[in-house]
């Protein structure tokens, strides 16, 4: 059996990208993003078709969101992007796409064989 492709979902990231409040609530923001990548699946663009696996990364106030069917939450004690390299780089030879805008995380992630893409390839 093939194993999914893994998505690995830079919380922090993604819902800083948008500025529609989420300062205010940022637990309820990374909720609400975890709901869309359940429902919708993963991004629409990438090197990888769906189904993915799912890992969302959780940082700081945002932590303590439950996971969902098909969203498995990873909280980082530290840096989340420490954790994000961490996953990408023990995905084990299996295709791994990362969702970030962060720069210096894209190089991290790329070096270990992962491919990227930004916040705006999530519907």
């Amino acid at each position: 059996m093939d194993l999914l492709p893994l998505l690995i979902v830079d919380g922090a990231n993604v819902v800083g990208s948008v500025p529609d409040g989420w300062w205010k609530d940022r637990r309820g923001a990374a909720e609400r993003l975890r709901d869309r990548l359940a429902e919708r699946g993963g991004p629409v663009e990438g090197p990888y078709p769906g189904p993915y696996e799912i890992v969302l990364v959780l940082e700081g106030r945002a932590r303590g969101v439950t996971a969902v069917p098909g969203v498995r939450i990873e909280e980082a004690s530290g840096s989340g992007d420490d954790l994000i390299a961490e996953l990408a780089r023990n995905a084990e030879g299996r295709p791994c796409l990362v969702v970030t805008a962060d720069r210096e995380l894209r190089r991290r992630v790329e070096e270990s064989g992962a491919n990227c893409v930004g916040p705006r390839a999530l519907p």
